[in-house]
């Protein structure tokens, strides 16, 4: 699977959707996803929005648990990739960063996403 390296600054906005949620291996035993150093791997839902346009979700996985993080709140996402996977009749892109922090100290109101 290939990454391709994503320039967050073009990206406008990226605010909190969802809080981080660890990552299942296996949803049957609700097994946790590790990383290679055994780190729980988790996901995070972010909105981007570019100027005059639309707001997408995108899911981003991150080793470690973001701290700080609240809903709305505009997010700093560093090392972001984005990688093309298949799956027999299914495809699709996942996301992966470094990092995710708060941008600002809490949520920002009104504006934007």
């Amino acid at each position: 699977m290939q990454s391709i390296p994503v320039d967050v600054s073009r990206l406008g906005v990226l605010r909190c959707a969802v809080l981080p949620e660890p990552k299942l291996s296996n949803f049957e035993t609700k097994e946790e996803k590790k990383d290679r150093d055994g780190n729980t791997i988790y996901t995070v839902a972010v909105t981007v929005r570019q100027e005059g346009r639309r707001i997408s979700v995108i899911e981003i996985a991150v080793s470690g648990e973001p701290k700080g993080l609240e809903e709305g709140q505009i997010v700093k996402v560093t090392g972001l990739e984005a990688f093309a996977w298949a799956m027999g009749d299914r495809h699709g892109i996942s996301f992966r960063a470094d990092s995710i922090a708060p941008a600002t100290s809490g949520p920002v109101k009104g504006g934007g996403a």
